[in-house]
């Protein structure tokens, strides 16, 4: 036997041994997030210091890991300010924290059970007491923003981070809606999706959390705005906006004739290719979320359109919003001026949080959940 083929039976076991060791490592890493925790006790409650009331979780599943508990308050940093909070909202984001689902995002929240027992985020509430080096904020005021933990009575918020003025014309229950949607919402419209007045756009989801907040945006920036929704709700998403609706139950907006220069996606009951057969010349399609599911369902939609970008001629992006200062400012500017108004489906005590949960699981709300705190 020669040294050529010598040398191709060793790359050739080389080769294999490299696969045999991902796949063990694809699978060791499977089995490991796959992995959840049972439920550890609650510790005794604090004695010694103030306390409130918070819903925590100390293991991954379903809405009954859910338990509202006496524990510390939160303690002030110099550059922090205390929010009593008076109304919080719910989010997929909290669902999904609590399921600890898809898998791959417990390489954040913490392998086996969370690392962060408290859930929420959305809040809106009145400060407290802020700490030495704070200037923007003071005792008294009325403020909105978003902070793990925004399920409780009360949250530390940085100075700089996602919080700002509540506009006096706006209740607690609107402002707590706002954050995580309508930042959704802003970014995939001005963003991502580059909206320009006098330009067509339309929203697949347009009667829900992110949804009404993008109808309400897409008409303040000035476009043409086409909302697809449910029958039950083509009223709502008429009278916040929307110059067009279709019912999707009767409707494929897909085989239709207008063209569109955007298109926000929050369902993905279409391909993307379907979707950009419906688009202008130089159109966008943003993709905002997508099917629930553990391993690979939730990756489907993203890998595709990066798969498929670079084969088209329009643009197709993938939205991860972030809560910034700044566009709270904004949003609060627009809440001020009654161009937009957040649309409440239902409203909760903090108690009931698991079954505000449970109902935001349905996928069925018109609007927002809200969580009614004090």
């Amino acid at each position: 036997m020669g040294n050529w083929e010598l040398g191709m039976k060793l790359r050739y076991k080389i080769g294999i041994g490299i696969l045999a060791l991902l796949a063990t490592g694809i699978v060791a890493l499977g089995i490991t997030l796959g992995y959840t925790a049972p439920c550890a006790p609650a510790p005794a409650s604090p004695t010694d210091s103030p306390t409130m009331q918070a819903i925590i979780y100390r293991c991954y599943g379903d809405a009954d890991v859910l338990n509202l508990e006496e524990i510390e308050q939160p303690r002030l940093a110099d550059d922090e300010v205390l929010v009593a909070i008076e109304a919080a909202s719910v989010n997929p984001l909290d669902w999904h924290y609590m399921k600890g689902s898809p898998y791959l995002m417990r390489l954040g929240s913490g392998i086996g059970k969370p690392k962060v027992e408290r859930l929420g985020v959305d809040f809106a509430g009145t400060v407290v007491s802020v700490g030495q080096a704070v200037t923007r904020f003071e005792p008294g005021d009325e403020v909105f923003g978003g902070r793990t933990g925004a399920f409780a009575d009360y949250v530390t918020v940085r100075e700089n981070g996602a919080i700002a003025a509540k506009p006096a014309n706006v209740s607690f229950e609107e402002a707590a809606a706002v954050p995580i949607a309508a930042l959704t919402a802003l970014q995939a419209l001005r963003d991502k999706g580059d909206l320009q007045a006098g330009q067509q756009v339309l929203i697949n989801g347009a009667s829900g959390g992110v949804g009404t907040f993008a109808v309400q945006i897409a008409d303040v920036l000035g476009a043409e705005v086409t909302g697809v929704c449910s029958t039950r709700n083509l009223d709502l998403v008429r009278s916040i906006g929307a110059d067009h609706v279709i019912d999707y139950k009767h409707e494929d907006y897909t085989k239709g004739e207008p063209r569109y220069d955007l298109i926000v996606d929050m369902v993905g009951n279409h391909s993307h290719s379907a979707n950009l057969g419906v688009l202008k010349p130089g159109g966008r399609l943003v993709i905002v979320g997508g099917p629930q599911g553990d391993w690979i369902t939730p990756l489907k939609s993203p890998v595709k359109a990066l798969l498929l970008a670079p084969f088209v001629d329009h643009d197709i992006e993938v939205l991860l919003a972030r809560l910034r200062q700044e566009d709270l400012a904004y949003m609060a500017e627009l809440l001020e001026q009654g161009l937009v108004t957040p649309v409440i489906d239902r409203r909760y005590s903090l108690d009931q949080v698991p079954e505000a949960i449970r109902y935001s699981l349905k996928g069925r709300a018109r609007g927002k959940i809200i969580v009614d705190v004090q």
